[in-house]
């Protein structure tokens, strides 16, 4: 997003919370939009439009799950992000597809688990900066072996869960 669409943003953002006359400084994104949107402050182009029908079909590929023939639920899409002639591309492929290359779910995978890295390091980045700016002790674990197990255990044996 370009500088200059940052500060329109700001702006409205600005705007809403005076017309709404949000005091905590909590947003509802949702009512944000649509007051956005009836003030006519912002006007999607096709560009926008073709980002949202993209962005359902993203949502549509992540939330397509499938059990395995041991009772997991596993995601069935997985998608690669690849620069092509200067054009960033996102290309998703079935998991039970055979006419895909394992290289593609390699790549998916090891892209998702840099997401998730850097998910980690903003939440870390976050948590410090809260607890210096409001003199707070958030603690925060980033070892997550413990949890991954636990659910892993809860998944496998369902007769277990409390």
């Amino acid at each position: 997003m370009s500088n200059v669409k940052k500060e329109k943003f700001a702006e409205i953002v600005e705007q809403y919370k005076q017309a709404k006359s949000i005091q905590n400084g909590i947003v509802d994104v949702q009512d944000l939009a649509g007051w956005a949107l009836d003030q006519g402050l912002y006007k999607p182009n096709m560009r926008d439009e073709i980002q949202l029908v993209a962005s359902t079909f993203s949502r549509y590929f992540r939330e397509e799950h499938r059990i395995d023939a041991k009772g997991r639920s596993y995601r069935a899409k997985h998608a690669v992000r690849e620069s092509v002639n200067g054009k960033q591309l996102t290309l998703w492929a079935d998991l039970d597809d055979p006419n895909v290359s394992e290289e593609h779910f390699r790549k998916a995978f090891s892209q998702r688990r840099q997401q998730i890295v850097g998910d980690c390091v903003q939440l870390k980045t976050d948590v410090d900066v809260c607890n210096d700016k409001k003199g707070s002790d958030i603690p925060l674990s980033l070892n997550f072996e413990d949890d991954v197990a636990e659910t892993e255990y809860l998944r496998d044996n369902p007769d277990t869960a409390a």
